[in-house]
Parts: C-alpha cells; structure tokens; sequence
C-alpha cells in the first residue's frame, strides 16, 4: 500500500518549547522527514508557543536540508505558557486557536517536556486540537513509563531523548576534571543540572566522581552533619587527596544561619511556568567544606555544557525509533498521545517494536528511584550504573598511573 498521498493537502506543524537540549534538531528532522513521507506539507513554529501568537511565526520545512546533528533547536524555544499563569493572568488560548485556523495547520507535535507538553495536553482536551507530544528534557524526569530490567527484577525509570547527549557531556567534563583536581589536591564541588531529579547527576559518577547529592534526599541537619564526616573520610583515603562530589543544582540544603532547608537560586525571577532559576550550590557547599573541614575545595558549575554540542549516536536513533511511532499515531489519527520506550535498551536495539504511547494527560515528571541511590554512601547504586551503561557505554575515569618515589637525603 502506498502511503506518499495519505495526507496530501494537509498540514503538520512541529514547534519546540523549554530548555533546549543537544537531541531537538533531530528530533525536528526524523518527524519533519516521516511526515513529509506521508504526504503533509511540514511547517515549524519558531520560540515555541510564542510562535503562535499575535500574527504567528511561521516557516516552511517540508523540502528543505536540515542538520538534525546540531544540538539546539533550529526553530528557537521559549518558555512561553498559553494558558494563565503566575507571571501571566491573561489566557492566550484563543490566540493559538486562530493561528491554527489562519495556517491551516491540521496536526501540531509539540516537542518539549512536563510544560510545553502539558500545555498541548490542555489545548486538546479543551479544543479538540490534534496534538501529538514528543518527550524532552535534560533532566530526564518526564514520566515516560520506560522499564529497565535488572538482575531479575523491573524498575520504572524514564528514557527521553537529549538525556543521552547530555550525560555523555557530564560523563566527560568530570573526567576532565580531574587532571586539575589532582595537582592541587583539592575538593571539586561539580555542579549538575536537575531541578527536582537526580538522573543527570548521576551521569558524573561515571567520570569518576567519588560523592554524589540529589534532589531526592534531602540535606537536613543530620545528614550534612553526617556528608562531612563522610567527606573528610573519603578524600584522606584517597591515593591522590582529591575528591570530586557531583551536586544536582535543586538539592535542598541545610542553611545553618537561617536554621532551615531551601535551595539555591541564581535568581528569584519566575518564568511562565512559575520556575525559578537555580544556580550556586556548589559554591556553596565548596564554601562549607573549606569552613568546617579545612580543605580546599572549589565549586564549578557545568551549567549550559551538557545542552550544548553535537547531538550523540544514541539519541539520534532514540529521536529516530520515536519518530517512526509517531508515524503509527498520525496513521491512526490517534492525538493526544506521546511515543515513549517500553525498555532500557542498548543502542543497537533501538527499534520501533520497543516503543509505545502514553496519554499526554499521564506524563507528569518522575524522580530518580530510591533503589538507584545508596543514601548511607552517597552515591549511586548498581541499579543506577546498568541503566546509564546502556545508554552511554562503561564509567571511564582519567588518571596518572606514574609512581613518584620519594628521595630521602643520606
């Protein structure tokens, strides 16, 4: 059966809203080329639902060259909310709504996370329009219902496309690392991006850091009390006295003068999704380190390292095997639905059989399983170490294997 003419005449449109991530563009492109297969002329939305405000910003993408291996996307984000919000009252529905009319656009894919894509689940409920979600985020906490499989056992865990690039990028910067870290015998404090999840962060443990802190296990009195005990233990034992602890930048931590946990921010400005913007606890707890236990510590922020680049072999057959089930989804003209994974699986078993939909109205976000993180030795377990080995190969960790002998004068 020929399947060129299906949708001859009609029109999908893709946009893509939130933090970007090196894995957009090929997601962009995998669904931009399905679709054009089926016959729709493809259009892109530029800066996410913004595009579809006022007048619209619209391009044409249907035959054109389009590099799906640059990171980024090329039809720009926002973090713009059609609907009310905390730093916007007015409902700006009715103008998507008319745009959609005005563009004779028929199927819109919204490629974003728990907010862009949340947004699209209330334009359809609400309006009927036929919506296709596509999973995204750095975090990778958007619930995707993915299972991994371990030791006999099923765990629930999240796979969507841009995590893979950007554990890569964290996997090598701390790698890096630790060439500096060791000829000043110091304490690095690396922080990881992760507002509410320590998936990321995790991806640090396998460039060698020794500590990890996230999001999921509070940082009360007791426990810091307990980290720097640890800490202090951990770098004396170490052959090189140096230590490298990851941190998710939304741990919540003890604030001794104000006697209460909170976050740190770099700044108090909400977006329109009512988040603020995190940044600083590294610093922070490097501070501390150099305070209470008298060792040298630095903090560094990886900060927009792992979005940025090249997007990685893995998620561009990730991005690719979801793109053909969104092809399933517009066959059966079955909207409201997101592609997912069924199963962790390595990169040569990235198939379209593996995949399956979840409603839109059950994505919400996921954190990282108790069972992946050892709370006692802060760090993160062997559940945790085979998920990301199937992602983004073995730990690796730089190091300088001459032994220095001492020379005692006679």
């Amino acid at each position: 059966m020929r399947t060129d003419k299906i949708f001859s005449g009609k029109v999908l449109a893709i946009l893509s809203g939130g933090g970007d991530t090196p894995a957009i563009n090929s997601s962009i492109e995998a669904v931009r080329n399905r679709a054009s297969m089926l016959g729709f002329k493809v259009y892109g939305i530029l800066r996410g639902w913004r595009g579809l405000l006022g007048d619209g910003d619209v391009v044409d993408l249907t035959n054109i060259p389009y590099n799906g291996i640059y990171g980024g996307t090329g039809l720009l984000s926002s973090r713009t909310n059609p609907f009310p919000g905390k730093r916007n009252p007015e409902d700006r529905s009715e103008q998507i709504l008319r745009n959609i009319e005005r563009y004779k656009i028929d199927v819109l894919v919204t490629i974003g996370g728990d907010d862009t894509n949340g947004a699209a689940r209330k334009m359809y409920e609400k309006y009927k329009i036929p919506v296709i979600g596509f999973p995204k985020t750095i975090d990778n906490d958007l619930r995707t219902r993915t299972m991994h499989h371990y030791q006999g056992k099923s765990y629930e865990t999240v796979l969507c496309p841009g995590f893979p690039s950007g554990a890569m990028q964290i996997k090598k910067l701390t790698a890096k690392l630790h060439t500096t870290n060791e000829s000043h015998q110091r304490i690095m404090v690396l922080e990881v991006m992760g507002r509410d999840a320590g998936w990321l962060t995790g991806s640090a443990s396998f460039g060698g850091a020794q500590i990890s802190l996230v999001p999921e296990v509070e940082m009360t009195k007791e426990r810091k009390e307990r980290f720097f005990e640890f800490v202090k233990e951990k770098y004396h034992a170490s052959p090189t006295k140096s230590l490298i602890i990851a941190v998710a930048e939304g741990v919540r931590w003890w604030n001794d003068e104000k006697g209460e946990l909170g976050m740190v921010y770099a700044s108090s400005d909400l977006d329109e999704y009512g988040h603020p913007r995190f940044g600083g606890i590294s610093g922070v707890i490097a501070s501390e380190i150099n305070k209470k236990l008298g060792i040298e510590a630095r903090g560094q922020i990886s900060g927009y390292i792992p979005r940025s680049g090249r997007c990685y072999e893995y998620d561009r057959r990730l991005t690719s095997t979801l793109a053909d089930k969104v092809v399933d989804l517009l066959l059966r003209e079955d909207y409201g639905k997101m592609p997912v994974m069924k199963d962790i699986v390595p990169y040569n078993e990235l198939e379209e059989f593996h995949t399956s939909v979840i409603e839109m109205g059950n994505i919400g976000n996921f954190p990282l399983p108790l069972e992946y993180y050892d709370q006692e030795q802060f760090q993160f377990s062997d559940q945790y170490t085979h998920f990301l080995t199937h992602i983004i190969g073995e730990p690796y960790r730089m190091e300088f294997e001459t032994q220095l002998k001492k020379v005692i004068p006679e």
